[in-house]
């Protein structure tokens, strides 16, 4: 229902934005854990897994318990399950979304169907809807008076009367060209039944880069733990180059012998294998590192990667080696400075000085500059916020003679203008007012970029305001 509706019927209903690249997200990461079930998994959104538990129930001490320890598993992280174990997956997706027999949809619900049981009649009472069809197809079956998988199945498969059996020839007649398994209700009925297989498309999660040493003796000096650091980033570099990719993010982990984890973890700018650069950045790292009774494991993952080919010798890639390239730079200020400290300018198709610049990473690439015609040369420095000055000597629509801006007055010896500045009508309200720039310079040579806002007669508002937003040199 629309919002409003909802707002009238509950005022105290809470609203989120949707978010289905996010759920679609953390449907792979379960997908992933729970695979702690079974050998493999896979995804039915929005918001269904599948998991292949065949000669794995006995490992938790059968199907009920196996159902029992999903429900605690999940109810540890939040989230509300509804399980089913059946001999098929479109049978165990009917059970878990609708069986009649069921608790509410907020509580846990747990059913198994048998590989020995009748399927057709423990599911013949559910909705046609358990099917997973598309609602077009839903509404025919409704119409033809087809509402549960009973009826549905009894004209599909085994009718011996004429009329039953004219039913049957009309319903393969109807659906007989689609060849979509959600458009048609006899391929779903013969999944469910396990006569015709279903294809599954398993999660497969990939695997990403790690090394480590376990030590026989505790670390507790900062110069036998740069040591073992420095041969770890070796090593990833040796796995990387193997891979063909350069790690963007590192995770380094120490396991103290009381058994606490002290985790530190780096961004890169680009994707480097470089291992020099890595120990260098990672050693800015350790600074505050507290080894206590010692340092038993050390581990460095990248958690990141992209694909990095490999290159022939360059001079940047020679810079990399010496720790002189740009994107080396960048790593060092951002671990010194932090990840939001280094920036770097970039145009934005505004006519509005203000709004013609934005800020992005330091090694992103340009975004598409859309051409913004009528650009001309700027101060070399803008004001953050425009000041407003009192200009003491000018005609109505003539040029500034004398202003007075933080408290001193400047005689205009140069004037330069002016520049006319439309707002952008499609973000402004319409009684904003135009914007006529003027370069100036002073009796003293000092160069200001000013502007008056509004012409006078314009008919939206008094008497056009004088700002000050830039400075030359």
């Amino acid at each position: 229902m629309m919002l409003a509706d909802a707002r009238t019927l509950c005022p105290q209903i809470r609203t989120v934005p949707a978010d289905p690249a996010g759920d679609i997200a953390l449907l792979e990461k379960l997908a992933v854990w729970v695979q702690r079930w079974g050998p493999w998994s896979a995804l039915d959104p929005p918001d269904g897994l599948l998991v292949d538990i065949t000669a794995a129930a006995h490992l938790f001490g059968g199907e009920p318990r196996l159902l029992s320890d999903v429900d605690a598993a999940f109810v540890k992280r939040g989230l509300a399950v509804r399980a089913a174990i059946a001999p098929t997956a479109g049978a165990a997706w009917a059970l878990s979304h609708f069986s009649a027999h069921l608790a509410p949809r907020s509580a846990p619900v747990r059913s198994i169907l048998g590989s020995d049981e009748d399927a057709v009649g423990r599911l013949a009472d559910l909705p046609v809807a358990a099917l997973r069809l598309d609602n077009d197809v839903l509404t025919v079956l409704r119409r033809l008076g087809l509402k549960r998988l009973g009826d549905l199945a009894d004209i599909a498969t085994g009718a011996v009367d004429r009329s039953e059996a004219a039913a049957r020839d009309a319903l393969h007649r109807r659906f007989r060209n689609r060849k979509s398994p959600s458009a048609n209700p006899l391929i779903r009925l013969d999944q469910i039944l396990g006569r015709v297989p279903e294809p599954l498309l398993p999660v497969v999660p990939k695997q990403m880069p790690l090394v480590q040493r376990r030590l026989a003796e505790p670390l507790r000096h900062r110069s036998l733990l740069d040591r073992v650091v420095d041969d770890l980033a070796q090593d990833m570099a040796r796995e990387l180059e193997g891979r063909g990719e350069g790690a963007r993010r590192l995770e380094l982990g120490m396991w103290r012998v009381d058994g606490e984890v002290i985790v530190r973890r780096l961004e890169l700018a680009a994707a480097i294998r470089e291992a020099a650069h890595i120990t260098r950045l990672l050693a800015d790292k350790l600074e505050d590192i507290d080894a206590g009774f010692g340092i038993e494991t050390v581990r460095l993952r990248t958690s990141w990667a992209e694909s990095l080919n490999a290159v022939q010798s360059d001079v940047e890639h020679a810079a990399e080696r010496h720790g002189t390239s740009l994107a080396a730079c960048i790593d060092r200020l951002t671990v010194r400075l932090g990840p939001h400290a280094v920036r770097r300018p970039v145009s934005h198709a505004s006519h509005l000085p203000e709004r013609a610049q934005r800020w992005r990473m330091p090694l992103d690439p340009n975004p598409p500059l859309e051409a913004v015609a009528g650009f001309r040369a700027r101060p070399l420095k803008i004001l953050d916020k425009s000041e407003r000055i009192a200009v003491l000597y000018a005609s109505p629509d003539g040029y500034p003679q004398r202003f007075r801006w933080r408290g001193n007055v400047h005689d205009v010896a140069r004037v330069e203008g002016p520049e006319r500045i439309a707002p952008e009508w499609w973000r402004e309200k319409s009684n904003v007012r135009l914007r006529d720039y003027y370069r100036i310079e002073d009796d003293e040579g000092r160069r200001y970029w000013i502007y008056r806002h509004g012409i006078s007669g314009d008919g939206r508002g008094g008497r056009p305001d004088w700002f000050l937003q830039g400075l030359s040199v």
